[in-house]
C-alpha cells in the first residue's frame, strides 16, 4: 500500500486557486481508514498466530503427559509380568498340605520363589546391596550398630549386614542396614 503522503512521487503543480479543501480532508480520511484497516487485519492475523501456537504448545503438553502416563503403565506392566511365575510358586506353597511335606522342602521352595523374584527385579534393574566385608560407605549404608575391630586394617569395615540395601537403576532405594568395625587406639577390648 502506497503512502499518499510519501514524497516519492512528483506531484503537479497546485493551483492554489483551484484546490478544494474537502477533497483533501477527504483524501486524507480515505488514506486513515485504509491504514486502520490494515493495522487491525495484520493484529487480528497476529492474534491469530498467537491463539493456534497456545493451543499447539497446550495440545503437545497434553499428549506428552499422556504418553509419560502410558510408558510408565507399561512398565509396570512389565513388572508385574516378570513376578507372576514366582506369585504363582508362592500360591503353590501356600496350598500345600503341612501334614504330607517335609520342612526342608518348603524351604527350598521358598528360596526358589526368592531366587525367581530377585532374578526377575535384576531384570528390571534391581540391585541388592550385602556389603559384608566391604568399608562402609555412608551413601548407601546406614550404621546401625559398632561392634570392635580384631585390627586396623579392619577399622571401619562392615562385619555384618542386618538388611540388604536396594538400588533401582542406579537410585538408592534403602539403604543396607550394617554393623560396623570399629578400631579403638588400644585395641580390641579385654574380654
Amino acid at each position: 500500500m502506497k503512502d499518499p503522503y510519501s514524497p516519492d512521487e512528483p506531484t503537479a503543480p497546485a493551483d492554489d486557486a483551484n484546490a478544494d479543501p474537502s477533497t483533501d480532508a477527504a483524501d486524507a480520511a480515505t488514506a486513515d481508514s485504509r491504514v486502520a484497516a490494515q493495522t487491525s487485519r495484520d493484529l487480528d492475523e497476529q492474534r491469530d498466530k498467537y491463539l493456534r501456537l497456545a493451543a499447539e504448545y497446550d495440545n503437545f503438553r497434553k499428549r506428552a503427559t499422556r504418553e509419560r502416563e502410558e510408558s510408565r503403565a507399561r512398565a509396570q506392566g512389565d513388572l508385574v509380568l516378570g513376578l507372576l511365575d514366582a506369585l504363582d510358586d508362592l500360591s503353590r506353597f501356600a496350598h500345600l498340605d503341612p501334614t504330607t511335606t517335609e520342612s526342608k522342602t518348603v524351604v527350598d521352595g521358598a528360596e526358589l520363589v526368592e531366587r525367581k523374584l530377585l532374578k526377575s527385579l535384576a531384570g528390571h534393574g534391581l540391585e541388592i546391596i550385602d556389603p559384608t566385608d566391604q568399608p562402609f560407605d555412608p551413601a548407601v549404608h546406614e550404621a546401625v550398630q559398632t561392634e570392635p575391630a580384631l585390627s586396623r586394617e579392619d577399622d571401619h569395615m562392615v562385619s555384618r549386614v542386618f538388611q540388604r540395601g536396594y538400588l533401582f537403576n542406579g537410585r538408592l532405594l534403602r539403604p543396607a542396614r550394617v554393623v560396623v568395625k570399629q578400631w579403638r587406639d588400644g585395641g580390641p577390648p579385654n574380654e
